[in-house]
């Protein structure tokens, strides 16, 4: 593994997000992660503090990172070299050019479904799934089933934030990781 000394601890990475409320409707208190993105040494930091979490975690066989659209792209490709892993997207309908392997699942008001192409996860391959926050969990759960599904081993799931609030982790079978914990809506 390429070994990167993370300049930026946690706290200031996460220190770089903004809050923005009322949006994208009002009630709703969006946590803004441009400002790191817009920080290559935070950015490089936050991806060091990503890798040195799944590192320890892997067994040696077959693994990749699988990445949840749109900013678990982000996440996921910037740690991907850290560890020498492929990554494997998670997309909504359509997005994918090849055959794919879907599952759908309900929300409040209807359903969503999520796709990963048919090839991309081997049986008894292990997986570990990166997306930027973990709110209802509902897409994350998603996509541990469709990898599961494809016969994957579901490692773990690594996000930068959660929203504990809204108790996303509960809908998870496999562990989970979040660098920073928001217990209310406020902040």
């Amino acid at each position: 593994m390429i070994q990167i000394e993370p300049s930026f601890s946690i706290n200031e990475i996460c220190d770089l997000i903004l809050d923005v409320p009322d949006f994208p409707k009002k009630g709703i208190n969006f946590k803004d992660i441009t400002p790191i993105l817009a920080n290559a040494d935070a950015f490089r930091s936050l991806a060091a503090h990503f890798a040195a979490q799944i590192h320890p975690l892997r067994s040696g066989k077959k693994d990749c990172l699988v990445a949840i659209e749109s900013r678990g792209f982000l996440f996921a490709c910037s740690m991907a070299p850290i560890l020498n892993i492929p990554v494997v997207l998670a997309r909504k309908p359509g997005k994918l050019p090849r055959k794919t392997a879907s599952y759908t699942y309900d929300l409040e008001y209807g359903t969503d479904t999520v796709e990963i192409h048919a090839d991309a996860i081997a049986p008894g391959e292990e997986v570990f799934i990166i997306d930027d926050v973990l709110a209802t969990g509902g897409t994350a759960h998603a996509v541990e089933t469709l990898c599961r599904n494809m016969g994957a081993d579901v490692k773990s799931h690594h996000f930068l934030m959660e929203l504990s609030f809204l108790e996303g982790g509960q809908k998870l079978s496999a562990p989970y990781y979040a660098m920073k914990s928001y217990t209310n809506s406020i902040k």
